[in-house]
């Protein structure tokens, strides 16, 4: 499958100076057996594991803003250590390597026991603030839970990786984050659409950060095994490390952090379809207990708007996992959650009460943010009527969703009873054929700005103002599935000035950053079908 040295990371002595405190290895039950071969791993939260050894790493790119918060200089990231270590050739005292225990429901049915396949923890760093930051390397070897993998990934998913947890932070979005992309000199072997046709790619390892990798499934997997008190004790670890304003466990307190699991998880999906995001694979292994966003695997952007567009090939039939779902499915998994914690609860109605108020929450939150990317104070009655007439039109003429709300700001409310042409100037970038406009779609886009502008009046917002506060939540860049494809294809071969470029562009993706004004157009034609700007897999 693949060309390594079979051997494992040894620890040595260190450069780089954390500070580390490995709470969840500490406080929970580990797996007894140490050899690292394929099993189902009972009563225990995690398994350690040594992460392998590659033969010729080369830093590719690394997040300053990450670095910073974990206390790292510059010169420290460009050392040889800062690579040795974040490949996984090296282990720095402290560090008690290991890969978490999980299940989860997958595409609707439960899939049994997960784990960490293809993630390896390294520990867990406090840094000068006091925050805990969990360092985790994908694609660093083989698991207990790696099954029929290799544990290894490849470099296009770990650039897209590496990149988005980035964008999206920036965004605003609540999500784990990525320190540095490491090229590992061997090659991976993939069959990138399971289709028979498996080729040899260059191979990658991403430094993953986040308070905690826990997700709905670290809890669905003893409940599914009649393991209350593993459960419990995971559930109780949670609190008292992620969640301590809660207080002392007890049933109580276990029913707030399932209303705040749900909430948390309410505002990352708001997020998500504020700016276009399709997860691709929101299962419950996927799901993170903080309200993050977490494993980046066949995620997409929407270009033209389209609520039924799914960007996992292994989605396609289905769409269970389409753009326009994911606040149902996000419910759907927060029912699972429930049913993994009701033993630790006995109160059926009480979890099903807080279920149906994740509607309420979830709508809520909807409303005020289409509100705001509309340049409104607030979501008032016959808002709704006028979003849904909006969705239809931009369906209907394969409008660009990012392109379209940002330069939405830049229609004057002087001109509500301008000719169609002038109406419709600044918002012709937005179309993927503008010149095919019929008499109909004209018709009705006008007919809808009119009626948006004529909101906007009676909203008492001037042009101005109304631009500023829209530009803030309306981003003009957004990591686009053509532009990663980009860097992809440079990296592959050895240049990597596009992953640094890229990452530089969405560091202000509200900004106008003309410099880089290249990267807000909408998609090209060449990649409206091509493998990895539309379609991906899981292995993507």
């Amino acid at each position: 499958m693949t060309e390594h040295i079979a051997q494992t990371a040894t620890e040595t002595s260190s450069e780089l100076d954390f500070h580390f405190d490995n709470k969840f290895v500490r406080e929970l039950p580990a797996d007894p057996e140490t050899d690292n071969h394929r099993r189902q791993v009972l009563g225990a939260c995690y398994s350690f594991v040594k992460p392998q050894l590659v033969k010729a790493p080369e830093l590719v790119a690394y997040s300053k803003e990450m670095a910073a918060e974990l206390g790292l200089t510059e010169a420290e990231c460009h050392s040889e250590q800062f690579t040795r270590v974040f490949v996984g050739n090296e282990l720095l005292p402290g560090m008690e390597p290991h890969a978490q225990c999980y299940g989860g429901h997958q595409f609707g049915n439960w899939a049994g026991q997960l784990g960490d396949g293809r993630a390896i923890n390294l520990g867990e760093v406090i840094n000068d603030e006091g925050k805990r930051f969990c360092l985790q390397l994908k694609g660093a070897g083989e698991t207990p839970y790696s099954r029929m993998a290799d544990g290894l990934a490849v470099m296009r998913s770990s650039i897209r990786e590496f990149l988005c947890s980035e964008a999206m932070y920036h965004l605003g979005i609540p999500t784990t984050r990525a320190l540095s992309i490491i090229a590992t000199g061997e090659n991976v072997t993939r069959d990138m659409f399971y289709d028979g046709r498996p080729k040899a790619e260059p191979g990658a390892v991403v430094c993953r950060v986040s308070p905690s990798f826990l997700r709905l499934g670290s809890y669905e997997i003893f409940t599914s095994r009649g393991d209350i008190d593993t459960l419990k004790q995971l559930v109780d670890y949670t609190l008292e490390t992620d969640f301590p304003h809660l207080g002392e466990p007890g049933k109580e307190t276990y029913l707030q952090w399932f209303r705040e699991i749900c909430e948390r998880t309410a505002d990352m999906v708001v997020d998500w379809m504020r700016v276009g995001f399709v997860h691709g694979v929101f299962n419950t292994d996927n799901t993170s207990v903080l309200g993050l966003t977490i494993d980046y695997g066949p995620y997409g952007w929407i270009d033209d708007y389209d609520p039924n567009w799914t960007p996992n090939t292994t989605d396609a039939v289905g769409r269970r996992y389409r753009f326009g779902a994911q606040p149902q499915i996000a419910q759907w998994n927060l029912l699972q959650v429930a049913n993994a914690i009701y033993p630790l609860i006995d109160d059926a109605e009480a979890l099903r009460n807080m279920l149906n108020d994740y509607v309420t929450v979830y709508t809520d939150k909807w409303q005020q943010m289409r509100a705001e990317k509309l340049g409104l104070s607030a979501f008032i009655e016959g808002d709704e009527e006028l979003n849904q007439e909006l969705n239809r039109v931009m369906q209907f003429t394969e409008t660009d969703m990012t392109l379209f709300y940002r330069h939405l700001a830049d229609v004057s409310v002087d001109d509500i009873d301008a000719d169609e042409d002038k109406l419709l100037a600044p918002l012709m970038i937005a179309f993927y054929a503008p010149d095919s406009l019929n008499r109909t779609d004209k018709n009705d886009f006008v007919a809808w700005i009119r009626r948006y502008l004529k909101r906007v009046q009676e909203d008492g917002i001037d042009d101005e103002n109304r631009k500023a506060k829209m530009n803030k939540v309306n981003p003009k860049y957004v990591l686009r599935n053509y532009l990663a494809q980009m860097a992809i294809d440079k990296a592959e071969q050895g240049d990597y000035s596009l992953v640094e470029e890229l990452l530089d562009v969405m560091r202000h993706p509200y900004d106008e950053q003309p410099q880089y004004q290249q990267y807000a157009a909408k998609r090209p034609d060449w990649a409206r079908n091509r493998p990895g700007c539309s379609m991906l897999s899981c292995s993507s």
